[in-house]
């Protein structure tokens, strides 16, 4: 099971494209208050298309909230600042992947609490960050490649136009 956390979104769409990848992906999306929007804002659930219905999602009044509900949960906490690659992590069955905000990434002090679980995604240097919606996403297909995507449908169909 993939948890994707997002503590404090700000961005509905953003949270709607992370919903439609949850859902791609049979992943539960857990959303830590306090939220920057309006869950029922018609844009976050744009965003989320029809996924919103086919996603579990699950609503955390703060992150221990969160990580008291799974005192055996392996998180991971995506930043800017960590030094090891995203890529260099054997991810677990059961695995957290954890996020910040979109304006201030996650707080600097969960990220030096947990620095031996702190990743990054590589980019060039000067780059602020990536959206983090492509975040997400390039985390949780990391986690299931490492499972050789079993369950997924991997033979596409070309069609001849």
């Amino acid at each position: 099971m993939i948890h994707i956390v997002l503590v404090e979104p700000e961005i509905p769409q953003n949270t709607g494209n992370i919903v439609r990848t949850g859902a791609a992906t049979g992943s539960t999306v857990h959303l830590v208050r306090p939220l920057g929007f309006d869950t029922s804002d018609k844009m976050l659930k744009r965003a989320g298309l029809d996924y919103w219905k086919d996603c579990t999602i699950r609503y955390w009044d703060s992150f221990t909230q969160l990580q008291n509900a799974y005192p055996n949960g392996e998180f991971y906490y995506f930043s800017t600042k960590a030094q090891r690659n995203y890529s260099d992590v054997k991810y677990p069955d059961e695995v957290f992947l954890v996020f910040g905000k979109e304006t201030k990434g996650l707080p600097e002090q969960l990220i030096h609490d947990n620095y031996d679980h702190a990743v990054r995604i590589p980019m060039i240097a000067d780059t602020r960050s990536l959206n983090l919606s492509n975040s997400v996403a390039i985390a949780v297909y990391e986690a299931l490649r490492q499972r050789g995507f079993n369950g997924f449908n991997c033979k596409g169909h070309l069609t001849q136009f």
